[in-house]
C-alpha cells in the first residue's frame, strides 16, 4: 500500500486551483470555493461528472461579472472516501488554499466527519450535494453544514414502493457498513412490507461471498444492492457466478455506467431509484437541462450534478449579498437567498445574471434550484425534491419516470 506521505504530492496535483475564466476587475474580496469530492477510491467515477455541475454554475456567475467584481475561483480536493485523508484535505482547503465555502463531501460518512471535526470550528459554510444519511441533519456542525439533496428517508420509502410495484415481496439487502448504507437500508426496511434479510459489508474486501449468502436466509430471490460501484462490481459478480442472485434492485450509489461495462446484459431490465432534478415541465428544470446540454452536449447520467450546481449558485449569490466573506455572514446569506420572498432566480446564465444584478441593486432574491427549491430548514436540509425511477438497458441507463415529493406532508 502506498504510504500516506507519498500520496501528498499526488493530492496536491489533483487539487490545484482551477481558474474557470479570466479574472475580472478587482473590486472586492475574491471568492474561492472548495470542491471536496472523490477522484480515486470507491466514488472515483462520480467526482469528475459532479464537478461539471459546479463548473457550469461558476461559468454562469463569472460570465455575469463574478462576485465582488472578480471571477470566482475553484479549488478541488480528493477525499478518496477515507476519513483521515478527507480531514487533511478539508483543512488544506481552508488553511492553505483559503476557501470561503466548500461543496461536498460526497459520501455521508465523510460529510459527517468533516462537518464535526473541521468546518464547524472553522466556520466555513459547506453544502453537500449528495450526502443522504438521514441523521446528518443532527450533526454537531455549529450550523455550517447544508445539503442540496434530500435525505435517504425519501429514497428508502420510494425504493420500497418500487419493490412492491415490481411484485417483489422477499428481498436480501446487502449494504455498505457506513452512514450512507446504514441510513438507506434502514429507511428501506422501515417502509418495506415483505420479508427482508439484510447483511452489511466493509469497503475494501476482496470478497463478499459470506455476506451475500447471509442475505438469503429468508429465501430471498432479489438482492437490493446498496453501496458504491467498486464494491458492487465484486458482489454482483459473486452473486451471478455462484448462482446466489440473478435479480436485483439498485439505488443512487449503484447507478453506474461502469457496472454496465462490467456486466452488460446481466443487468438489463433491473431498476433502481435515485433523486433527480426538476422535470422539463418546471421552468427551473427546463432551464438547467438546456444550459447543461448547451455546455456539455448531453444531460448527465450520474446523480447529484444538478445538486452540485445548486450548491455553487447558492454560495455565490450569498457571497454577493453578504457584507463580507466571513463564515457567519456567508452562512446567513445562503439561507436568505434561497428563501421565498425575493425576486425569483432559476438556473441558467440569463436568470443568474439578473439575480446578481438585483442583489447589487439591494434587492432580495429567491433561488429556485435545478434539483429542489432549496428552502433550507433549521437543520440545513431540503425536504422537497424529485425522485427518479431508472432502468439498466444493455448499454445505457434509462430514466423511466419521476415524481415530486415533500417529506413534511
Amino acid at each position: 500500500m502506498m504510504k500516506r506521505w507519498l500520496l501528498l504530492p499526488l493530492l496536491a496535483v489533483i487539487s490545484l486551483a482551477v481558474l474557470v475564466s479570466a479574472c475580472g476587475d478587482d473590486d472586492g474580496d475574491q471568492l474561492k470555493i472548495g470542491f471536496l469530492a472523490d477522484y480515486s477510491g470507491p466514488l472515483a467515477e462520480f467526482g469528475p461528472e459532479i464537478q461539471k455541475g459546479v463548473e457550469l454554475a461558476i461559468k454562469h456567475v463569472n460570465d455575469a461579472g463574478g462576485v465582488n467584481g472578480q471571477d470566482v475561483l475553484l479549488v478541488t480536493g480528493d477525499t478518496q472516501v477515507d476519513t483521515t485523508v478527507a480531514l487533511e484535505e478539508a483543512r488544506r482547503l481552508i488553511d492553505v488554499e483559503g476557501v470561503h465555502a466548500i461543496i461536498g463531501p460526497l459520501a455521508s460518512s465523510i460529510a459527517i466527519a468533516v462537518a464535526e471535526s473541521v468546518i464547524g470550528d472553522a466556520e466555513v459554510p459547506t453544502v453537500s450535494p449528495s450526502a443522504t444519511f438521514p441523521a446528518l441533519s443532527e450533526a454537531d456542525d455549529n450550523g455550517y453544514l447544508f445539503r442540496s439533496t434530500v435525505s435517504d428517508e425519501a429514497q428508502g420509502r420510494y425504493l420500497a414502493e418500487l419493490a412492491a410495484a415490481e411484485g417483489i415481496d422477499n428481498v436480501g439487502v446487502l449494504y455498505l457498513n457506513d452512514t450512507y448504507g446504514q441510513g438507506l437500508s434502514g429507511a428501506f426496511e422501515k417502509y418495506f412490507t415483505g420479508t427482508l434479510t439484510s447483511a452489511s459489508y466493509e469497503d475494501g474486501a476482496v470478497s463478499y461471498l459470506s455476506e451475500l449468502q447471509a442475505t438469503t436466509g429468508g429465501g430471498a430471490e432479489v438482492l437490493v444492492a446498496i453501496g458504491f460501484p467498486s464494491q458492487a462490481a465484486i458482489f454482483l459478480r459473486e452473486a451471478l457466478e455462484n448462482d446466489i442472485y440473478d435479480q436485483f434492485l439498485f439505488v443512487d450509489g449503484t447507478k453506474s455506467e461502469d457496472l454496465i461495462d462490467e456486466f452488460g446484459a446481466a443487468l438489463q431490465g433491473f431498476k433502481g431509484t435515485a433523486p433527480i432534478g426538476r422535470t422539463e415541465a418546471e421552468a427551473a428544470g427546463a432551464a438547467w437541462n438546456q444550459a447543461y446540454i448547451d455546455e456539455y452536449g448531453a444531460l448527465p447520467t450520474r446523480p447529484f450534478v444538478r445538486e452540485a450546481y445548486d450548491a455553487a449558485i447558492a454560495i455565490m449569490l450569498a457571497a454577493e449579498a453578504a457584507d463580507t466573506l466571513d463564515g457567519p455572514d456567508l452562512r446567513d446569506a445562503m439561507v436568505r437567498v434561497a428563501s421565498p420572498g425575493g425576486m425569483l432566480v432559476i438556473p441558467g446564465a440569463e436568470s443568474i445574471a439578473a439575480g446578481l444584478e438585483a442583489i447589487r441593486d439591494g434587492d432580495d432574491v429567491d433561488y429556485d434550484g435545478a434539483a429542489t427549491s432549496l428552502d433550507w430548514n433549521a437543520g440545513g436540509d431540503v425536504t422537497t425534491g424529485v425522485m427518479g425511477i431508472w432502468e439498466y438497458t444493455l448499454d445505457s441507463i434509462v430514466e423511466i419516470r419521476s415524481f415530486e415529493f415533500d417529506l413534511e406532508q
